[in-house]
């Protein structure tokens, strides 16, 4: 088997992350299906010694599970995630026998991780600003009708500052207190708008990638020692049955059955 391992810091800049668990988003059903139905282009070899050959295909086609809930368990036998409790530093590795497939499902885990996280930032803040910027379209249009309001009345009443009635006056008052408080809400609400926008940007978690997918040159196992053992005990197997050959051939003499039937062994 061939493991590829991508390491990177978590930096995030918003005070409360709770809601945010890196490890659960890796090893959820979500990731592992989003994997699964990803193309890769890798070599291959048809057989240990056979040359290789350029194979394009999913990672369910690599584990031969047609149905996705075995596939989906059948994840854990080459995809890892682990995280150190005191640097919250989270390392992805995938383990299968193809090194350039190992590689690129370490890579494809950080691009969806890193999609998954701006997605949910953008959602949350960006809900925000969508009410912001509504909000901001009704302050308008009532601001338009205070100002129409004050101005057809001062159209009628062009002194109404210095009239001698007092309710001319105090109407004119409250037109104009009117249209400044539809002012002072427009301006709260614009900065509301770009606060939301702010804050759909710093609600994003920002992931400091600390070690590229590795591309593996050697293999992680079975050790090397093992064959070198195996293939050791094989060849002193072959060496000790050549040497008994005549013994073993004897006993497989005698243990084969009689031509003659019973009547000419009478």
């Amino acid at each position: 088997m061939a493991t590829a391992a991508a390491a990177f810091g978590i930096s995030i800049p918003t005070a409360d992350n709770s809601e945010t668990n890196f490890v659960e988003i890796l090893n959820s059903r979500w990731m592992r299906e989003q994997l699964l139905r990803s193309e890769f282009v890798y070599h291959r070899r048809s057989w240990r010694f056979g040359q290789e050959r350029l194979t394009k295909g999913t990672l369910q086609e690599y584990l031969g599970q047609k149905n996705m809930d075995r596939a989906v368990r059948r994840m854990g036998t080459c995809f890892f995630v682990t995280k150190e409790i005191k640097s919250k530093i989270v390392t992805i590795s995938a383990d299968t026998k193809y090194p350039e497939l190992s590689q690129q499902m370490v890579e494809k885990a950080c691009k969806l991780l890193e999609g998954f996280l701006q997605r949910k930032g953008r959602t949350r803040g960006g809900a925000k600003a969508l009410f912001a910027e509504a909000r901001l379209l009704e302050a308008r249009q009532e601001l338009d009708e205070a100002e129409g309001a004050l101005r057809r009345f001062l159209e009628g009443n062009r002194n109404s500052n210095v009239s001698p009635d007092p309710a001319i006056r105090l109407k004119g008052l409250r037109l104009e207190n009117e249209l400044k408080l539809r002012q002072q809400l427009i301006m709260t609400l614009a900065m509301n708008r770009e606060e939301a926008l702010l804050e759909e940007k710093n609600d994003i978690p920002i992931l400091n990638v600390l070690d590229a997918a590795n591309l593996p040159l050697e293999k992680s196992r079975p050790a090397r020692s093992v064959y070198v053992l195996l293939a050791a005990f094989l060849a002193a197997l072959g060496c000790l049955a050549w040497d008994g050959r005549s013994w073993i051939q004897g006993i497989l003499f005698d243990l084969r059955p009689s031509d003659r039937t019973p009547n000419e062994e009478s």
